[in-house]
């Protein structure tokens, strides 16, 4: 199939280092990368990389010419050449207060309680990787600085050495009370912290442990599934010890570091390294009614522990499995379903797994708007949705939400909102040597690609003094680079964004709608219910022809 994203962008100045994904990421994305995607590279310049490179010196045109296949890419955003909607309380429908940085990005989701955010995008879980836990101070500063939601993902109890659990149950979690209290030291009022729960958490004790200590400043997760694989969360290990220790805590290692075989293997180093998974939820439960009746009571017995934001997150199951979370998440009045499709990342999953297993995103998404519709006009109360899997510009984020509007308040990214920590911290290393190991960098100097811009933060990243003003200048040496490169990246998303959001003539998340955008083939036009770009108001224009 024909892939428009390519491997280089001439107008941006971009490249990528491997083969292309639709998101515009390298399939395989390293975090010690020296550049230069569009994701990395906006992480540096902001809003600065909405535009072609060299003004002044060249005209440039679109490459995006063809649209083959169904994929959010052979969606198209439509504009209008009259009127306003959704304008910001105080100001008018006049084509001075009619311009993109007025257009409003705040919104929020959730039943009873409201969880309000300042961009319309949310990570994806960050669990026990390693990956995860490395540049942790950077994912969650990052996002409780600009103010949007972040998910510390499973097992990160479970694969912690210094955690204690007691009788089963969780007594000490020196990790999990990391990742939490970061997140919160900078929170104020915008985004928010979620913490989620599979198989093993469950048994571990996690949401109670969570709640006491914590109370409501936490939204607990369950987890059905993600985009990236149809098993449990995995991670590997290099280390025999450590293998026996999360064989000890209960998970499945492969292979099983118990065996003699094995030990010796490993010895010999013809084993390397070990494979930790997580169990497979509602493996008892023999029909979609068994499965309702156990997510109401797991629903109820966490209301009962006291959590008054609750949310869900599934997979790219088929239908049925879609249907089920949507109809039973609504019901159960949660606060919000997270649906995964694939097509998206992970830190861990078997490739051919990802590649080949269940439904791609746009299909998935497009059949959630439909669910969705059917229980609305029914006189149902629908969940607020998050759509995921593979998503990472704003464009995508427009068209995600357009897709499924009403009823979706955020698209979710995992790689592309990780992409800055990495980044950011490679630089910080590199600026200053005495912190390289502490913050994970991975360079011994500023590469070519970043050293371009300049030799010191404020100088390589453009959102630096924006940071700067919001944190205080004192506190800004307590600020990781990561968090600093995060910030670049939601700039240009907004700035992005609020764009196409004003050419569309809305000026406000709510009124952001299907008829906002079209398919490029009739293929993609049967398959997602957007009409095909000429049949659209094709009627209207008829009708002005011919008055």
């Amino acid at each position: 199939m024909f892939q428009w994203w390519r491997k280089r962008n001439d107008a941006l100045g971009t490249v990528n280092r491997g083969d292309a994904a639709e998101s515009g990421l390298c399939t395989l994305c390293q975090a010690d990368c020296r550049g230069k995607c569009e994701t990395w590279l906006a992480s540096l310049k902001g809003r600065k990389l909405l535009y072609p490179r060299d003004f002044g010196r060249i005209t440039s045109g679109s490459g995006n010419t063809f649209h083959v296949g169904v994929s959010y890419n052979s969606l198209r955003i439509d504009g209008y050449n009259y009127g306003a909607r959704g304008m910001p309380n105080g100001l008018s429908n006049s084509e001075d207060d009619c311009i993109f940085p007025n257009v409003s990005l705040k919104g929020s989701f959730g039943g009873e309680i409201k969880t309000k955010y300042r961009v319309p995008v949310m990570t994806g879980a960050l669990g026990s990787t390693l990956i995860a836990a490395k540049y942790w101070e950077s994912f969650a500063i990052g996002a409780a600085l600009v103010g949007y939601p972040i998910v510390v993902g499973e097992n990160v109890v479970g694969v912690d050495r210094t955690a204690e659990i007691k009788n089963g149950k969780i007594s000490k979690a020196p990790e999990l009370d990391r990742r939490v209290d970061t997140f919160l030291r900078y929170y104020d009022g915008y985004g928010a912290i979620i913490v989620q729960l599979n198989v093993e958490d469950t048994r571990n004790g996690v949401a109670e442990y969570v709640i006491d200590k914590y109370g409501d400043k936490v939204i607990i997760e369950l987890k059905w599934g993600q985009g990236a694989k149809d098993i449990g969360g995995e991670i590997q290990v290099t280390s025999l010890d450590y293998a026996l220790f999360l064989k000890n805590r209960g998970y499945v290692v492969d292979p099983d570091p118990t065996i003699p075989e094995v030990q010796e293997a490993f010895k010999h180093k013809a084993i390397k390294a070990f494979a930790r998974h997580s169990r497979l939820g509602y493996t008892s439960l023999p029909s979609p009614d068994k499965v309702r009746e156990n997510f109401k009571k797991s629903v109820e017995y966490l209301r009962g522990l006291g959590y008054k934001r609750i949310s869900l997150k599934t997979g790219s199951y088929g239908m049925e499995a879609l249907a089920m979370a949507i109809r039973y998440a609504s019901e159960t009045k949660l606060d919000l379903l997270t649906i995964d499709g694939s097509g998206g990342g992970t830190g861990m999953s078997p490739w051919n797994m990802m590649e080949s297993w269940g439904v791609p995103s746009v299909l998935l998404h497009a059949k959630a708007y439909e669910y969705a519709k059917m229980l609305s006009d029914k006189g149902k109360d629908v969940v607020d949705m998050a759509f995921a899997g593979g998503l990472a510009r704003e464009d995508q984020i427009f068209k995600a939400l357009a897709l499924g509007a009403p009823f979706t308040k955020l698209v979710c990214m995992g790689r592309a909102l990780m992409i800055p920590a990495f980044l950011g911290s490679n630089i910080e290393g590199a600026l200053n040597a005495s912190v390289k190991e502490k913050v994970n960098g991975n360079w011994d100097k500023l590469p070519p690609t970043v050293a371009a811009f300049g030799a010191t933060a404020d100088e390589i990243f453009a959102s630096y003094y924006d940071v700067q003003k919001k944190v205080g200048k004192d506190e800004m040496k307590n600020i990781p680079f990561g968090a600093v490169a995060s910030w670049t990246l939601a700039d240009k998303l907004a700035a992005g964004l609020q764009q196409l959001m004003a050419g569309a003539r809305k000026f406000s998340l709510k009124d952001i709608s299907r008829d906002d955008i079209y398919a490029g083939n009739r293929e993609t036009a049967a398959e997602t219910g957007a009409k095909f770009i000429t049949d659209k108001n094709d009627d209207v224009a008829k009708k002005i022809i011919n008055s």
